[in-house]
């Protein structure tokens, strides 16, 4: 078991033998939607004794090196898990920096938003964030709207079962309002009520950190998505990483429970 976990996880860092261009990705099949679980900040903080929030900043400049990778290839939806409804339960000034992330990030980044095409989307639950967190993600949403590139779409108080919870409960009410049949509840209608509804579910999700767990995830989506694991720290993941994975990817056969 421990052999097949280490080939799940992959090299921490891509050797000189397997430096990759993005020409050599490019003549491969490129993922449709690729899904990150940036872990490790915290981590790449204390290595060099620094507080956590120094790590949290650090890995919001390695969103916007990969955002520009994924979209210079042709990826059109990138969904990175930005805060969990987990993470509610770090220590409060981690939380509030954590909040005050997303409008820096964009405050910062969306005029090269805009010119390199990429919408801005959010995926979580709205009610819990802070004004100032939900009305700069709400400006960016806005004002990247009819941009028809990359779709960048943060998990933002994000969590897999409370959003298949809140699916099942409006199906429920559905039914019960005779909006629709419960004999006619298949996946496709199910995945209509979730809040990915309008996305392709992921072919490659990504973890960092070396931890391999889905951590309340896209449980749903992930269903037949490939995953691919690394050790290397969210802060140091770059984009010679980012084409690594996406090389493991294409040497894949995705047979979706066939032969």
């Amino acid at each position: 078991m421990l052999n097949i976990l280490k080939k799940w996880k992959g090299n921490p860092r891509p050797s000189n033998e397997q430096t990759l261009s993005k020409e050599d990705i490019l003549k491969g099949e490129i993922p449709k939607h690729i899904a990150i679980i940036m872990d490790g900040n915290g981590r790449w903080a204390k290595k060099r004794a620094l507080p956590r929030i120094a790590g949290h900043h650090e890995g919001m400049k390695v969103v916007r090196k990969i955002t520009k990778q994924a979209n210079s290839l042709g990826v059109k939806t990138l969904t990175l898990y930005a805060f969990s409804t987990e993470n509610w339960k770090r220590p409060k000034v981690e939380v509030d920096y954590l909040m005050k992330l997303p409008e820096e990030f964009l405050n910062t980044y969306l005029p090269e938003l805009i010119e390199e095409n990429v919408q801005v989307r959010i995926m979580g639950d709205k009610n819990r964030l802070p004004v100032h967190t939900l009305s700069a993600v709400e400006k960016a949403i806005n004002e990247t709207s009819d941009n028809d590139g990359l779709v960048l779409n943060f998990a933002l108080n994000y969590g897999s079962r409370a959003e298949i919870i809140t699916a099942v409960q409006q199906i429920a009410k559905d039914i019960d309002s005779g909006k629709i049949n419960g004999n006619s509840i298949d996946e496709s209608l199910f995945s209509n009520y979730l809040m990915s509804q309008s996305l392709d579910d992921p072919d490659l999700l990504i973890r960092t950190s070396g931890e391999i767990r889905l951590s309340n995830f896209m449980l749903w989506q992930l269903a037949y998505t490939e995953f691919w694991f690394t050790e290397v720290l969210w802060p140091d993941f770059n984009e010679q990483c980012f084409l690594q994975a996406i090389h493991t990817y294409q040497q894949r056969g995705r047979r979706f429970g066939g032969v």
